[in-house]
């Protein structure tokens, strides 16, 4: 079932029935199909927004994890593209449904603010100095959102590119690489048995998945 902090129950059952009608799962490396005056909320999982440059290069640009929406409504982009990095539960709601259900609007708002948020942090760590830099900031905004509590640190449920990384970060696959090689020989870095990357900080903040101004909430 969906579930919301919010006191309304006509807000909730509006949710619930949404979520049985409209919720899709997707594999891990599918592109969501951007739909003219639709939404998506990702219920499970993270989605990466990106769009392809003049030279063709597909340019990471977001993330949308749990509770987080994204579609063809949110942006100016012409060639924005969304892929999942995992397997995803997504809802998908019109724009009627937005505007005619007053909470799911003041709660899409909340979650937009903290895509703002996201995007701003990603911009600003484009003027960090030095390479190494970025790569760690960029690694650990994703943690701190979207990384899960382990004894070593936080787990990214995801898998992103060395290049992906490139893009987000504005250097080479091949800098990334070698970056990554040294985080991990330091020790910040590290993989669990499935590849999936453990950085090495203590949890700030809740991760997406806990806030209590979510859209939906899965049980």
């Amino acid at each position: 079932m969906v579930c919301s902090p919010s006191s309304s129950s006509g807000f909730l059952g509006d949710l619930e029935n949404s979520y049985r009608r409209r919720s899709i799962h997707f594999d891990a490396g599918v592109n969501i199909p951007m739909l003219p005056e639709h939404i998506w909320i990702v219920v499970r999982g993270i989605v990466k927004l990106s769009c392809l440059n003049e030279q063709g290069d597909d340019v990471l640009i977001a993330i949308a994890g749990p509770n987080e929406p994204f579609g063809d409504p949110l942006t100016q982009l012409d060639l924005y593209q969304a892929t999942t990095l995992n397997h995803c539960d997504l809802l998908g709601l019109s724009i009627q449904d937005v505007n005619s259900t007053p909470h799911l609007g003041i709660n899409l708002m909340k979650a937009m603010i903290r895509r703002t948020h996201q995007s701003e942090a990603l911009i600003a760590l484009l003027g960090l100095r030095g390479v190494e830099n970025r790569v760690k900031s960029f690694l650990e905004l994703l943690a701190e959102d979207y990384g899960n509590p382990c004894t070593q640190g936080l787990k990214l449920d995801l898998r992103l590119t060395h290049q992906e990384i490139a893009s987000a970060v504005s250097t080479t696959r091949v800098t990334v690489t070698k970056i990554l090689g040294q985080l991990r020989e330091s020790g910040w870095l590290q993989y669990d048995s499935q590849q999936k990357m453990v950085i090495g900080l203590l949890p700030k903040r809740n991760n997406h998945q806990q806030q209590n101004n979510g859209l939906i909430q899965a049980k």
